[in-house]
């Protein structure tokens, strides 16, 4: 059942450092086929066996998730220095070939390099080199499947972003920071209470959240390098929904302080929040528009939970969404052009796609209990929280529903993924 029982219905939406305690591991699994991919062949990197990390199917397996690229491996080392037999290449079927090195030195850390070629061409698409220590050799498998990436498709990689999410396991409940495989997860705060409703700031240093562990719903705000938080919005009543402006100056909450559930924006900062929606009904699940200049949100003004729109000014309202009688958890793409949400039908909760300028409305998933979806920040990928063969899961899909990747090996229940921004190299 999707959170909006909990953020919708009743509104309910430690100082802490990350902790190397209980790390949830995840298995990627991906499956369906994509009509058009890049298939590239990745070989062994010359040296690999020397990192404790596998960097090459670290990369394999970012550029399968994607849905762009179907890889292949090769069986044979090839380095960085070395040119390719292109003849033999070709008859493998393969329109880019990813080749490097792994070298550990002296002082113990790794010199990991690669090069990128274009096997139709002919041509060599360049390369890099990094150094790094064990604890980072992750980081840097991600990033080199980020330039894969954008040397063959001319988009960001996200390969190398953050997610966030929360488990519970017993009477524990638990807000995971990982990378966007999910893999080395690390938990930034353990409460005997509920937190709901992670949400990232726009340059990923900071998470706000929801917090019940003074047995009232609180937003806070996480700065994620030093472990330090602030309280953001605990005024009388429930404080829940925390999402930031694009610039990371403000963000929309919804507040019951003036009685009904209303969006408010308040300076990320703190201080005295600006009402932004006047209505009867309950107004909750705010996101910005990528420009700032709108909110959407969702509300039962009109008789049931329905995605709208309005002016981050304020102003008059628009609704957005009319399929069906039950629409909430907005997420907006990078670029302004789609609209993410949840959709029930016949007991079941789907991840849904609007088309902002067509208005129509894909359905992109097979699962039926599906919540929170949240875009990568290039656009191209939803992250969502779902139930597969009754266990609670993580899962990923192109946005033409067509690949989905699972991202699993959790035990107790997943809910409210976010899927952070871009990383500065």
């Amino acid at each position: 059942m999707p959170r909006f029982v909990i953020a919708f219905a009743a509104l309910l939406g430690l100082v802490f450092g990350f902790a190397n305690v209980a790390r949830a591991e995840f298995k990627v699994e991906i499956s369906g086929v994509g009509i058009t991919q890049i298939p590239i062949g990745i070989s062994d990197f010359k040296g690999a066996d020397s990192a404790p990390q596998r960097i090459t199917q670290i990369i394999a397996a970012d550029l399968d998730r994607s849905g762009q690229f179907k890889t292949s491996k090769l069986v044979i080392a090839i380095d960085e220095n070395t040119r390719p037999d292109f003849t033999s290449i070709k008859t493998k079927n393969i329109d880019g070939l990813l080749t490097g090195s792994v070298t550990r030195l002296s002082d113990g850390r790794f010199d990991i390099r690669y090069r990128l070629w274009d096997t139709v061409r002919n041509q060599d698409l360049g390369g890099q080199s990094f150094i790094a220590f064990t604890p980072d050799l992750r980081l840097v498998a991600h990033r080199i499947a980020d330039q894969v990436y954008e040397k063959l498709t001319g988009d960001k990689g996200i390969f190398s972003t953050r997610i966030t999410y929360i488990t519970k396991h017993s009477n524990r409940h638990m807000l995971w920071v990982s990378d966007a495989d999910g893999e080395n997860a690390q938990a930034a705060l353990t409460s005997p209470e509920p937190i709901i409703s992670p949400s990232w700031s726009p340059n990923g240093n900071e998470l706000a959240y929801v917090s019940f562990e003074g047995r009232k719903p609180v937003v806070y705000v996480h700065d994620v390098s030093t472990g330090k938080r602030r309280v953001l919005a605990n005024f009388r009543g429930s404080n829940s929904a925390p999402a930031w402006s694009p610039d990371g100056k403000s963000l929309a909450v919804t507040l019951t302080k003036e009685g009904g559930s209303q969006i408010f924006i308040i300076d990320a900062k703190g201080g005295d929040p600006r009402r932004i929606t006047q209505s009867s009904g309950i107004d909750t699940e705010p996101v910005f528009s990528p420009d700032g200049s709108a909110i959407y949100f969702v509300s039962d003004r009109g008789g049931s939970p329905q995605i709208y729109r309005i002016p981050s000014s304020g102003g008059p309202v628009q609704r957005v969404t009319f399929n069906g009688n039950y629409n909430i958890s907005p997420t907006l793409s990078a670029d302004g052009n789609f609209l993410a949400f949840i959709s029930r039908a016949d007991n079941s909760f789907k991840v849904l796609l609007m088309d902002l300028a067509t208005d129509k409305v894909t359905t992109l998933t097979e699962t039926n209990h599906d919540e929170k979806p949240s875009f990568a920040p290039n656009g191209k990928l939803i992250l969502y929280a779902t139930q597969v063969q009754g266990k609670e899961t993580l899962m990923t899909t192109t946005l033409d529903g067509k690949i989905s990747a699972k991202l699993s090996g959790q035990t107790s229940t997943i809910r409210e993924p976010n899927w952070g921004p871009f990383l500065k190299p």
